[in-house]
């Protein structure tokens, strides 16, 4: 069996032995380098931290604390253990997030996710992610360079010209989301354009529904998914065997009781808590507000290490939509811009493999075409993304305490 390195194979009693100093080391280097850790870890004796059980008495980092940390620190909230000018770029996440990129090759750790989907050296990759403010397009660029491949960096949008470019270079695969996919070989159908040099398809940012995917093999292009964020990188990768995703090697992965530390037992499904061992950016038990759970046993595929079932969504009302998260307190910006706006609540939907928000809102009164409009582009200019809006009466959304209604249904 073809493995990106002899990592994945190895016996979990060797990954073990790795973990008894690689964990120590981590949490030393934080507590040295990254003022925040320090505080967060005081009195902490790194030697004590050698298994999963030491790390799980540790506190965790949340995610959702991250906007207000930085704010209070910027630009990173003390969480980074290197100078900004070591960084090769900073990046800037809806919150907004600030993400730091080291100058080590493949600082994200793409590559393997990549290989495991059948890239190889050698392959032009079509990237259609985007390469503004997001680390998403340097992510899989980083990973494609890594492992030895070329990469045109379509970024988003522009469907015509990006059918144009896959007609012309004759790439092999292609990255980016999996509505986008859909997108430009839908058009290119309609265009009568030659894509079939796309054969393969690592797709992320969005969920994967399974007629999907059968659709993509059905046109001929193998299709895998990966689940990533922007603060840790790859954190897990589909193999050929399609059997769950396996936990990439750069990263140690718990599943907690939601809003807590506590580990649940494997199966139960509960909150993605990750620890990196990246030193620059060293995020000990960083909670993802992402809802896994581990699978039993090992892959058929040979990689050996934890596998967990992907993305099933937030534990929080912080969601995703065509890759970018929505969190409650931007619907809060909305409303604070707009002092019509009584109450609000964004619905979010799939609409022919797509994803579509709109935002309900109760106004006073009755709104004029320019009101509406400076309201819609409040949505894009605040959420990154473009939502429809729909006015109804006060006293019409429900009184539940939901701010974001995530209603898309991936069978």
């Amino acid at each position: 069996m073809a493995f990106y390195d002899l990592l994945e194979a190895r016996e979990q009693t060797e990954r073990d032995i790795w973990l008894r100093k690689a964990l120590p080391a981590q949490i030393a280097h934080a507590q040295k380098h990254a003022p925040a850790f320090a505080r967060i870890l005081q009195g902490v004796n790194p030697e004590a931290v050698v298994d999963r059980a030491s790390l799980a008495k540790l506190p965790v980092v949340r995610k959702s604390e991250l906007i207000d940390s930085q704010h209070r620190d910027p630009p990173f909230g003390g969480l980074v253990a290197a100078p900004v000018g070591a960084l090769a770029q900073v990046f800037q996440s809806p919150g907004p997030i600030y993400d730091p990129e080291a100058r080590r090759p493949d600082f994200w750790r793409f590559a393997r996710a990549l290989f495991a989907a059948g890239f190889r050296a050698g392959d032009l990759i079509h990237n259609t992610f985007s390469y503004h403010f997001t680390p998403a397009g340097s992510m899989l660029a980083t990973g494609a360079s890594a492992l030895g491949c070329a990469v045109f960096p379509a970024g988003v949008g522009q469907t015509e010209l990006q059918v144009r470019a896959i007609h012309d270079l004759r790439p092999q695969g292609y990255v980016g989301t999996p509505s986008f996919l859909k997108i430009i070989l839908d058009r290119a159908a309609d265009l009568q354009a030659d894509v079939s040099s796309l054969q393969k398809a690592l797709v992320t940012a969005e969920a994967l529904p399974p007629s999907l995917r059968e659709e993509f093999n059905s046109r001929g292009v193998r299709t895998f998914q990966c689940y990533a964020t922007a603060d840790l990188g790859l954190i897990a990768y589909e193999t050929p065997a399609l059997e769950g995703m396996v936990v990439d090697e750069g990263v140690l992965v718990e599943i907690v009781r939601p809003g807590t530390g506590e580990p649940v037992p494997e199966g139960e499904v509960g909150e993605l808590v990750i620890t990196t061992f990246n030193p620059e950016y060293p995020l000990i038990r960083f909670a993802t507000g992402d809802l896994s759970a581990v699978l039993p046993g090992i892959s058929s595929c040979g990689r050996t290490n934890t596998r967990i079932r992907g993305w099933l969504g937030r534990a929080d009302q912080t969601t995703k939509v065509r890759g970018m998260f929505i969190h409650p307190s931007q619907i809060a910006e909305v409303l604070k811009r707009h002092s019509q706006i009584i109450k609000a609540r964004l619905h979010i939907e799939q609409r022919n493999y797509q994803d579509a928000m709109t935002l309900y809102c109760e106004v006073d009164g009755i709104l004029d075409e320019g009101q509406r409009k400076a309201i819609e582009g409040t949505i894009r200019d605040v959420c990154k993304l473009r939502g429809e809006l729909n006015i109804v009466a006060p006293g019409t959304l429900p009184n539940d305490g939901k701010v974001i209604d995530d209603v898309r249904d991936y069978k």
